[in-house]
């Protein structure tokens, strides 16, 4: 699929072998991890583009725009990629929950024990 993602950008990215790259949605003033989403060139694009974080569906084979059809809307602050350009960090400003469960994030459901010198308890 063509896209019209900067080709400088397109160069540098790392995808894997269905051609996308995880994308990690950050909460841009708290620094909470919100979500997990993926992205090819095009959905990138788009995000960079229109201020609104925009994912490609691995179960429906479409692009989704997040908050579209829940109402909860991730406004973009940055997109940076990681020094390997394998992965996009997205800070956003997220109106809502971020889950599709309906949860703020995708991360707080399933809190695994840790164990060892350097482990430190979690408030919850």
């Amino acid at each position: 699929m063509s896209s019209n993602l900067d080709p400088a950008v397109s160069a540098r990215l790392k995808r894997s072998s269905d051609g996308l790259v995880p994308a990690i949605a950050q909460q841009y003033d708290t620094g909470e991890v919100l979500m997990l989403g993926w992205m090819d060139d095009e959905a990138l694009h788009r995000t960079l583009t229109t201020g609104r974080c925009t994912y490609w569906s691995r179960s429906r084979q479409e692009y989704w725009v997040k908050g579209d059809t829940s109402g909860h809307v991730q406004h973009v602050k940055s997109v940076a990629l990681d020094c390997d350009a394998d992965t996009v960090l997205v800070k956003v400003d997220q109106v809502g929950a971020a889950c599709h469960t309906g949860a703020r994030t995708c991360f707080d459901a399933d809190v695994l024990p840790v164990s060892g010198s350097d482990a430190d308890p979690v408030s919850e």
